[in-house]
């Protein structure tokens, strides 16, 4: 029989509503992900991700780029902030900052990110609105490996929603966002199995490389 792995530690990154931070606190608490969130950090102070964590008794921490002249001196900052939780994995939930290469080798391989959008279609922002302009037929939402690429990291999992003909950016969103609140705690989940790594520049899954769009969601 195995050994019992001890639990993950995560700290998760937000700079906003915190939803898809909340649907991994979820799965903590539920005992799905073999972890625990020992710090929530966010570049606005008014970010009411920050409320769901101290709610839950997560220590929180605000970190505000307005307060440094440079990127680079923010990252710096931020990733001894990180460090001093010493984190087997770092979330990006909605934290609107572009990394500086410097952040991201730091953590590369421990670090994941959930974007909008079926990657590597739209990268960046306004994916909605863009996906419905360019009359695609589905959209949805990708979670990948962060790597010094905008939103170009190996894919590990892909969900998709149909777009529908009477669709607004706003409606769209709102379907794509119960899509992320699945599939970011699973993945966070493998993570904390030790079934997912990133090798290179791809995501192994159970020791097997996945495809470049990653697993989909629900498995087709």
């Amino acid at each position: 029989m195995a050994p019992e792995r001890s639990p993950i530690r995560i700290v998760v990154l937000i700079s906003g509503s915190g939803s898809n931070l909340q649907a991994i606190m979820d799965s903590c608490q539920r005992n799905e992900i073999n972890g625990e969130i020992c710090a929530v950090i966010s570049n606005k102070a008014n970010a009411y991700g920050l409320q769901r964590a101290q709610l839950a008794d997560i220590d929180t921490q605000v970190l505000s780029h307005k307060d440094f002249d440079s990127r680079e001196a923010y990252d710096q900052r931020l990733a001894q902030l990180i460090d001093s939780y010493n984190p087997d994995l770092v979330v990006l939930a909605g934290f609107m900052r572009i990394l500086t290469a410097d952040l991201v080798q730091k953590f590369k391989g421990k670090m994941l990110n959930i974007h909008p959008s079926l990657l590597p279609k739209y990268q960046g922002l306004n994916t909605h609105q863009r996906a419905i302009d360019a009359k695609e037929t589905f959209h949805g939402a990708s979670v990948h490996f962060v790597t010094e690429e905008l939103d170009g990291g190996p894919v590990i999992v892909q969900a998709k929603v149909p777009i529908l003909a009477d669709d607004t950016a706003h409606t769209l969103s709102q379907r794509v966002h119960e899509q992320e609140h699945i599939i970011y705690p699973l993945v966070v989940k493998w993570f904390s199995e030790h079934r997912l790594t990133m090798e290179a520049d791809y995501a192994v899954f159970d020791n097997q490389p996945l495809p470049a769009q990653g697993a989909p969601y629900p498995e087709e």
